[in-house]
């Protein structure tokens, strides 16, 4: 019989596309909706309105035409992409009270939330690598970082992001539900799906292989990267010459730092049987937080940017006087 109502579902979930989940993350907390509202409101603004900057600097300014600022702009549409995926709906849920979510749109969001977090984590790990090019290889960097190798190198990213969360979006999609249509999240997310599957199993050894394959290698790049720079840094003796080196890097090792320790927090930890709180908060840091601090970390510790947006604004005035 329990087979037979599984079965039942699971076929009317794929026949019927109006079947809703409902997003019960925020269910226990009915006051300060609106003042939450507000200030996801400032968060989301603030960060979509940063990363458009970035792109549009990069576009326009022809000095920031080099591989580590083509990088950067291709993080920065990632980062858009990850923020609007999630927090207008949670945005939704706190002014509105709408906690339903359809099923087509749950699979949709869960789409571009994993293919946004796979892209990220390979760009930051290509990033990192520009940096080791640029410190330790100086003088073979235009060599090594030719705008044909990086050209290739993001469009790779970009279909690999893409590939991956097709794979990861149809196999939750063939999941057996079991009779339950409360997700204890904010939005699609894959971990928050397999608490309400019946084949626990089998999907939590698919997400620890792709954590490692699409998580742990870039993150070892990342770290191989960071370590030689580091050692390279080392050996400078003049105290001078090793700020100068470490400043190129300073920027993306935050972000890298904020984003790794973030993500580690949330996936790489044994699976529990309930939603904590914590995983909401880190959660919340991931979606909203960090396509938010990107943008800012970049404008604020970047000369090279900071210069460029000062000409921008320069020659506006001169336009509009």
């Amino acid at each position: 019989m329990k087979l037979f109502y599984k079965n039942n579902l699971k076929r009317n979930l794929m026949d019927n596309l109006t079947y809703d989940f409902h997003l019960t993350a925020f269910s226990n907390l009915t006051e300060n909706h609106l003042l939450l509202f507000f200030i996801f409101l400032m968060i989301y603004l603030t960060g979509v309105l940063g990363n458009i900057i970035i792109i549009t600097t990069v576009i326009i300014d022809t000095h920031l035409h080099t591989p580590m600022y083509i990088l950067l702009c291709n993080l920065s549409s990632v980062d858009i992409i990850l923020n609007s995926s999630t927090v207008p709906k949670l945005m939704d849920i706190l002014l509105s009270g709408n906690d339903s979510i359809s099923f087509i749109q749950c699979f949709i969001q869960l789409y571009f939330y994993m293919f946004a977090a796979g892209t990220e984590d390979i760009l930051l790990s290509l990033m990192a690598y520009d940096r080791y090019v640029a410190v330790c290889k100086p003088l073979h960097y235009h060599l090594l970082m030719n705008k044909k190798k990086y050209a290739i190198f993001l469009l790779g990213t970009w279909i690999l992001g893409c590939a991956n969360s097709l794979f990861l979006t149809s196999s939750a999609y063939q999941l057996d539900l079991c009779p339950s249509n409360k997700i204890q999240h904010f939005f699609c997310d894959i971990k928050a799906l397999e608490k309400i599957t019946c084949s626990q199993t089998q999907f939590s050894i698919l997400l620890y292989i792709e954590s490692v394959v699409l998580g742990l290698f870039p993150f070892l790049l990342s770290l191989t990267s960071y370590i030689k720079i580091i050692l390279i840094i080392l050996s400078i003796r003049s105290t001078g010459g090793r700020w100068k080196a470490f400043s190129t890097c300073t920027s993306h090792l935050a972000v890298l730092i904020i984003f790794y320790g973030v993500a580690l927090c949330i996936y790489v930890k044994p699976p529990s049987g309930h939603f904590e709180k914590q995983d909401l908060v880190f959660s919340l840091m991931y979606t909203a937080v960090i396509p938010m601090l990107n943008p800012l970390i970049y404008t604020l510790r970047n000369k090279e940017v900071k210069a460029s947006l000062s000409r921008i604004f320069k020659i506006m005035k001169t336009k509009i006087a």
